[in-house]
């Protein structure tokens, strides 16, 4: 059957990443509207299969879309962008903060071509946050671009509101580096995992992100790491939040970019474009999960993601088993696991690793521009692959916003579709049994309800010890369940005393949720 001519499809890809270099002067540093440029004029360079006939494309595009940076704050980077380019684009647009921002523009972006709203697009975003923090602490000036605060807003793509009460942000509940190590330690006790049997799976786990970081070119991190080099706090790998050591979390201070050029197969046609490097956008699928972390029925899994992944595969005409390549969102193992259990993925299949790029702690952590990143892995791995088909997961916050994709080498037997699963997540998260708690009887579903000012004995559902950066722990964040169910936030504080520090102690070396916590009015507490 002849490909309908409004099919989107991906015909040029390309990625950045300025690793460090002791003689690159910082003042002289690329900013990220530069770096997104040069990804551009890549990505359309590739589209010719590298040669320089990139220019007309980018001149015919209508719409330049831009991933939100963290680096360095612009009303409208797309603007400066196109000025950067050359090229007048009629629209410019932006994501909001979140990371699967980049799966939700794209996907927009595929059903405005299938619309005949689109015919030629450009996606890219970078960041420069090593050179921006390398320059904080060297006290070196960046001339970099401050756009007019009063320039005319962009389009903007997802969406995005607070995500956490001031309960959770009072318990440092605000920075995911807090946040994902807690629901691993969830997560070990949902499986009634051991504290070293659990160290050593997840260690193992990272293990094999790095090697895929070894391999891949674009990597921020050029060598692999063994599970213990991963799972041993030391020099270079400090304990951040228990049982996350810095090679288990994302890393942000990197320099990189990525961009993608999406086209009507009607466009790409006309603009002579090699059919064997053209990969095509099956389905995508959005929803997310209860926003709040105090009423989730428990803090380790995602009916979202469940919903959206099926959809997505429903959406395509396609099984699980139909996907060959992959790329879970993978900010911290957290994720990764929750992400591949409600997927129906395996964590260890070597045939099919859960990562393309190595991941955000090996590969890079650009702000919310990773999964661009995925995409174009994605696509480069499938144009050696014709026929196989890649799925790329995206996430937002506190595994709160999600975002499926389904790539191929074929073109989609019944079109692209988009599917917002929103009312599908909402109707699984109702029916989903709260995870184990004190209370007695039939399981009880649904959203939570969030207690304050609680005392008494309480089960402890998850916790995670904070660290500073000697080493030392500062502060315990711990997950408690009331008698009835109730969830409520407590912190032991490494100053409350003797006894404080003893708990904390006790917290990182052994399950302490096999005690218990007493609550106090005051809003202090203690292990038992």
């Amino acid at each position: 059957m002849p490909t309908d001519p409004r099919t989107p499809v991906i015909v040029g890809v390309a990625q950045l990443t300025r690793r460090p270099e002791p003689e690159r002067d910082l003042a002289r540093a690329d900013e990220p509207t530069e770096l997104i440029a040069q990804a551009l004029d890549a990505a359309a360079a590739d589209a010719y299969g590298g040669s320089s006939g990139g220019r007309d494309l980018l001149e015919s595009a209508q719409s330049l879309r831009v991933v939100a940076p963290l680096s360095w704050k612009y009303p409208d980077p797309a603007a400066l962008v196109a000025r950067r380019l050359g090229i007048s684009p009629a629209e410019h647009g932006l994501t909001v903060i979140g990371g699967n921002g980049p799966q939700v523009v794209i996907d927009a972006t595929a059903s405005a071509i299938k619309r005949g709203d689109l015919d030629v697009a450009l996606i890219a975003g970078a960041e420069a946050m090593y050179t921006r923090v390398s320059a904080t602490r060297r006290s070196v000036w960046l001339a970099w671009t401050r756009q007019d605060e009063a320039t005319p807003p962009p389009v903007m793509f997802g969406t995005d509101r607070t995500p956490v009460t001031e309960a959770e942000r009072a318990c440092g509940l605000d920075r995911p580096v807090h946040v994902y190590p807690l629901i691993e330690t969830a997560l070990r006790i949902a499986r009634r995992e051991g504290v070293a049997e659990h160290g050593e799976r997840i260690a193992r786990l990272w293990a094999r992100f790095a090697d895929v970081a070894a391999a891949n070119p674009h990597a921020w991190s050029t060598g692999p790491l063994t599970a213990a080099a991963i799972a041993a706090p030391g020099p270079g790998n400090r304990m951040v939040a228990l049982p996350y050591t810095k090679h288990m979390c994302a890393n942000m201070q990197v320099d990189q970019g990525a961009a993608l050029v999406v086209c009507s197969v009607e466009a790409a046609r006309a603009a002579g474009l090699p059919e064997d490097r053209w990969v095509f956008p099956l389905a995508g699928a959005e929803a997310h999960d209860e926003w709040l972390l105090s009423h989730r029925p428990d803090l380790c899994s995602s009916p979202a993601l469940y919903v959206a992944a099926r959809a997505c595969l429903a959406a395509a005409g396609l099984a699980l088993d139909d996907v060959e390549v992959v790329d879970l969102y993978s900010c911290f193992p957290s994720a990764v696991q929750v992400a591949a259990a409600e997927i129906g993925l395996p964590l260890d299949d070597g045939a099919r690793p859960l990562t393309v790029t190595g991941g955000l702690g090996f590969a890079g952590g650009p702000g919310n521009n990773y999964v661009t990143h995925a995409v174009a892995s994605v696509v480069a791995a499938l144009r050696r692959r014709p026929g196989a088909v890649g799925m790329v997961t995206g996430l937002g916050w506190y595994l709160t916003k999600h975002a499926v994709g389904l790539y191929g080498t074929n073109p989609p037997s019944g079109g692209f579709r988009r599917m917002d699963c929103q009312a599908a997540a909402d109707a699984e998260t109702a029916v989903r049994p709260w995870s184990e708690a004190a209370h007695t009887g039939a399981p009880l579903r649904g959203l939570r309800r969030a207690a304050g000012g609680a005392s008494g004995p309480a089960t402890i559902e998850a916790y995670t010890v904070v660290f500073r950066r000697d080493g030392t722990p500062e502060k315990a964040i711990v997950a408690c369940l009331l008698p009835d169910g109730t969830r409520t936030w407590v912190n032991i504080d490494a100053t409350a005393g003797q006894g404080a520090a003893d708990d904390l102690a006790r917290m990182a070396r052994e399950p302490v949720e096999e005690a218990g916590i007493t609550l106090e009015a005051t809003g202090s507490a203690s292990l038992r």
